[in-house]
Formats: C-alpha cells, sequence, structure tokens
C-alpha cells in the first residue's frame, strides 16, 4: 500500500535496498540541563531518558544506572562510572541489542544509535573513546547520534564527520520541539530557534543528516505554532523529523502543571488531526521518523489510554487517503 508520507521504513528500503535495525544504546551521558545532582531538565523530562525495548527489563524499578528512583538522581551516578565501565556497557547493550532484533525480526543489517540523554555532551577525547568502542562492534549501516542543538561545537561536528568514512551515513538527532519562543523557555530548553538552524547548517556543511524532533501539543499552542515549526524545519531542509504528542511524565515539572489544571495532552483524534496538519505542511521529501511518543505507561500520566504505533498510523494513513491529502501538498 502506498503511503500518503514518507516514510522511514520506505526511505530505508529505497536507499539500503532492504530494512536495517536500530541498536540502541545508552552511555551514560547526562544534559546540561540537568544540575549535578541530577535534578533540573526541560519540563516534560523525568530524568530517566529515551531508551530501547530491549533495555526496559526491570525500568519500572529501577533507573538506568540500578538505582531506585528513591536513590541520588542519575547525572551524579553517572560520575561514579570510568570511562571503560561506560565501554563495557555499551558493547554489552550492544550484543544484546542485536540479539534481540535478529531473534525477533531475523535482522541483518544494523545501525548504531546513541539514544538516551544528550549524546555529545562531554569532552571531545570521551566522546571519541565512546564512538570508536562501540562502532567496532558493526559492522553498521548508519551510526546517528541523539543530542541538543547547543551541544554541537566545531569540534564535535568534526569528529562525528570523521565517522562519514566507515558507514553509509552519519546522522544527528537534533531537539527542536518548537519554532515557537515562548514554549522553549516554558519548557525550559535554554536554546533559542537560532542555535538550531547553527547546528543544522554545520551538521549538512559536512554531508551529515539532520532529524528534527518536534513535539505538538504544548501548553498554549494551536495550528499556527505548528505551521511555524513546520516552515522552520523546511527553511533550514532537515531530512527527516521525529514527531511527539505532548505527553507528561510523573514527577516532572509539566506533571505539576497537569496536576493544577495548566496543561492537558491531546486526545487520539487531536493528535491524528494534529499530525496530518504538520505533514501536509511539511516538504514531501522530509522522513518521518515518527509521529507519536512511546514512554512506557507505567512513566505516563496522561495520556492514560493511547494506541500502539501501529493502530496510529493506520488511522494516520486511512484520514489521507479518504481526502486525498499527501505530505506537503500544502507547502
Amino acid at each position: 500500500m502506498e503511503l500518503p508520507y514518507q516514510s522511514y521504513a520506505r526511505h530505508l528500503g529505497s536507499v539500503y535496498g532492504s530494512r536495517v535495525y536500530r541498536i540502541g544504546v545508552d552511555a551514560l551521558f547526562s544534559c546540561p540541563n540537568r544540575h549535578s545532582d541530577g535534578t533540573g531538565g526541560c519540563a516534560f523530562c523525568d530524568g530517566r531518558g529515551s531508551s530501547a525495548v530491549y533495555h526496559r527489563t526491570e525500568e519500572h524499578a529501577l533507573s538506568r544506572l540500578g538505582f531506585t528512583g528513591d536513590d541520588v538522581a542519575c547525572a551524579s551516578n553517572v560520575a561514579t562510572k570510568s570511562l571503560g565501565e561506560r565501554i563495557g556497557l555499551i558493547q554489552s547493550q550492544i550484543e544484546r541489542g542485536k540479539a534481540f532484533v535478529k531473534r525477533r525480526y531475523k535482522a541483518q543489517r544494523f545501525s548504531l544509535y546513541f539514544q538516551s540523554y544528550t549524546n555529545t555532551y562531554d569532552s571531545i577525547e570521551n566522546l571519541k573513546a565512546l564512538f570508536d568502542a562501540a562502532l567496532t562492534c558493526g559492522p553498521f549501516v548508519e551510526f546517528i547520534v541523539s543530542t541538543r542543538p547547543d551541544c554541537l561545537s566545531e569540534q564535535v561536528v568534526e569528529l562525528l564527520a570523521s565517522y562519514t568514512d566507515q558507514v553509509e551515513k552519519v546522522w544527528v538527532e537534533i531537539g527542536l520541539e518548537s519554532a515557537n519562543q515562548c514554549s522553549l523557555d516554558l519548557l525550559g530548553r535554554n536554546h533559542d530557534t537560532e542555535c538550531y538552524i547553527r547546528a543544522v547548517e554545520a551538521l549538512h556543511l559536512r554531508s551529515i543528516g539532520v532529524c528534527t524532533h518536534v513535539m505538538l501539543g504544548l501548553p498554549y499552542e494551536g495550528r499556527d505554532d505548528y505551521l511555524a515549526t513546520a516552515r522552520l524545519v523546511n527553511r533550514v531542509h532537515s531530512d527527516a523529523v521525529k514527531i511527539h504528542n505532548l505527553h507528561v511524565c510523573t514527577g516532572t515539572r509539566l506533571d505539576a502543571w497537569h496536576r493544577q489544571g495548566e496543561v492537558c495532552t491531546a486526545s487520539l483524534k487531536r493528535h491524528v488531526s494534529d499530525c496530518i496538519f504538520f505533514l501536509r505542511h511539511l516538504e514531501g521529501s522530509v522522513v518521518i521518523e515518527r509521529m507519536m511518543c512511546e514512554t512506557p505507561s507505567h512513566r505516563r500520566v496522561s495520556p492514560r489510554s493511547f494506541p500502539d504505533k501501529h493502530q496510529f498510523l493506520e488511522q494516520v494513513t486511512r484520514s489521507m487517503q479518504t481526502h486525498g491529502w499527501v505530505q506537503g501538498d500544502l507547502v
């Protein structure tokens, strides 16, 4: 079935002729937005970061470092791990990840994905050691690094570019969330849109692909804001996007606002509609890597009830096809 948007699976198939599976790793990075004791961070961040499903076996009880939620927060514990220990952890995660996707999907081709937290927030020496060690566990088709726009110095970009001869493609995932500066300030992002623009330009100059994270349903935002965000993504020629619906994780500042009645999250119907609106204003060549959050339900205060990814994508696809809409038809 021909999809009305540029799906990630279709993109990978057209480029590589087969499915490629991501191996996500947590290299115990922190974030410049978090304090030394692990507190702080963006209003939506619960301090656990994102992780692949095969690394979540005890997530309901433990943090990523094996401490319960009542223990000292993550960032201070990260500091106790030596570089060698972090490398060992990465290597074991890659081994476990490969075993999982081989068993479940019969996977044969893999991408290396530095997924959790800000994966360029460290010394250049540590970054090189961690990236080098991980890539020796290949071969990998792509090398993907998730980070913030304010953590992409010239040195970091040069380091990432040095890996372009080891893989087919180097990608950087950048958290923008919104083109509305008031929203970025409310969320406590501590960067502006100009920082994002500079980061994308620097990466593109070195032939590094860019995937932009955006969030729909932010407090006080509406269709005008989604349009502005789509236009910014188009303007910088971001190669891909990940779309998240606003969701509230327990213990976050967003959680406190939600309990006070200041924040609400979109229903399934509204997020389907918002996604379609965003897609129709996005250039048709932009690859859509994700359209909804997949935060585990035990960490999510709201929305409590939401269909799985496949059901959601089916609703988006069916609605667009029924109306004859396609990605980029309103650009």
